[in-house]
């Protein structure tokens, strides 16, 4: 017995040992220590377009396999191609997704500008098939329930159809009007006129007009609503010349930062309450994307001379700045931005990566500070896409709370629509920025060149 437990000792020694061990890589004066490869928690150098374009096409493929742009006959499941035999048997054809929510207007813009940088055809027309399936279904359908046809109010595509909020328009008419004013799809106007009277006419608005909604609380601002609303107005203002779209639209972005960005944080709380003398500031990563993006997409389109333009650049600057400073080491961001206890979250860092690489290939923020970054972010992103092409670690759909918990444990699920989008925009975005390849690895740190 003495002797086992020696050896048992002495084998306890040994493992401690080897435990501790330093790695034989030699001393200072034998070795350059500072040369040593650290063990990244995701891969620590620039992709290339052709792997960004490998994790691009994973993705592609699962949606185009799980989102079917089909009417069925409920009763019998065969399919209904001819739009005279539309009836209330009809349905659409369920897939993962659905095809008028506002996370597939992001998932449209997302395949129209992978194509644009890729090249590859197959992504603009997921994007322009499914445009003129809406196109062509949403009008007849409409004709049905207006003659009274459906019993109660469950009917196919009641989201454009009759929408209730800015989830149910905005996202979606940015893309269609996307699509019609690059020519891929010339059937829209429709549909994009009967999405931005909701937006610009309907959508209910605080007494100064910033876009509000009366849940959970009486007044409410969402961050959220920022993308849900100004994109939709920006691309409106394109496609008709109108400047009130664009000064509505820079309205909202006055606006809502003067309520909810916290100018030291350099980011946004969540939610806003008129009749709150104090708010709890619960700052929500996707959310803070949702509101970058929408000053990404307002800057891409605000004419040069707008007088607006200055502060909407020098706010996407200083929302830029904040966020940056909150980026955890393994490239992600966390669920709620400034409490690292909380979860790294999937969505609001492709969102990130996208609209910091966009702002920096377009020349607002200074590629030397911030492209770094958004590789980093890409490449944290990249981690996430499954062999299925499922974008892991994504929050579900998310109302808004008062408190921690509400945010610590939503959870994330691969079915959670809001990822795909995010994903198909910061790897078009990250390709872009690979083009001119001017990343190099310099004293072990990743940098960019101009």
């Amino acid at each position: 017995m003495k002797r086992n437990s020696l050896l048992l000792l002495t084998g306890g020694l040994v493992l401690a040992g080897n435990l501790y061990a330093q790695p034989k890589t030699g001393n200072d004066v034998t070795a350059p220590l500072h040369a040593m490869k650290p063990d990244y928690p995701v891969p620590y150098e620039p992709m290339s377009k052709e792997g960004i374009k490998k994790v691009l096409d994973k993705v592609f493929n699962y949606l185009d396999a799980v989102t079917p742009a089909l009417m069925i006959n409920k009763q019998t499941g065969e399919e209904v191609n001819d739009i005279s035999k539309l009836d209330t048997s009809t349905a659409v054809k369920q897939g993962d997704f659905r095809l008028t929510s506002y996370e597939w207007g992001v998932t449209y813009t997302g395949m129209l500008l992978a194509g644009e940088m890729t090249g590859d055809k197959r992504y603009t027309d997921y994007t322009q098939k499914r445009f003129a399936f809406l196109a062509q279904w949403i009008p007849a359908v409409k004709k049905l329930v207006d003659a009274g046809a459906y019993k109660g109010n469950n009917y196919p595509f009641k989201q454009p159809i009759e929408p209730k909020a800015l989830d149910d328009a905005g996202a979606v008419c940015a893309a269609m009007i996307k699509a019609q004013t690059a020519g891929i799809n010339n059937n829209l106007r429709p549909l994009i006129d009967s999405y931005i009277d909701f937006v610009a006419n309907k959508e209910y608005r605080l007494a100064d007009g910033t876009l509000g909604r009366v849940r959970p609380q009486k007044n409410t601002l969402w961050l959220d609503d920022l993308y849900m609303g100004v994109p939709a107005l920006a691309q409106m203002g394109k496609l008709t010349g109108n400047k009130k779209y664009y000064d509505d639209a820079v309205k909202q972005v006055k606006q809502f930062a003067q309520r909810m960005f916290n100018k030291e944080k350099g980011v946004y709380m969540h939610g806003w309450v008129e009749s709150m003398e104090t708010h709890p500031e619960f700052r929500w990563a996707r959310a803070n994307g949702w509101a970058i993006m929408a000053k990404v997409e307002l800057l891409d389109v605000l004419p040069e001379n707008h007088p607006g333009r200055k502060f909407v650049l020098d706010q996407l600057k200083a929302h830029a700045k904040g966020i940056a400073s909150y980026q955890s080491g393994s490239g992600f961001w966390h669920q709620l931005l400034d409490r690292e206890d909380s979860y790294l979250e999937t969505s609001a860092t492709a969102i990130y990566a996208y609209c910091i690489a966009h702002a920096c290939n377009k020349g607002w923020l200074d590629p030397v500070t911030y492209a770094p970054m958004a590789m980093l972010a890409w490449n944290a992103v990249a981690t996430k896409v499954n062999d299925k092409g499922q974008v892991e670690g994504t929050c579900v759909g998310t109302g808004m709370a008062f408190d921690p918990a509400f945010y610590y444990h939503r959870p994330v699920n691969v079915f959670a629509a809001h990822g795909y989008g995010p994903v198909l925009l910061a790897g078009a975005e990250i390709y872009r920025m690979m083009e001119k390849n001017p990343f190099m690895i310099n004293d072990s740190s990743l940098q960019y060149y101009k």
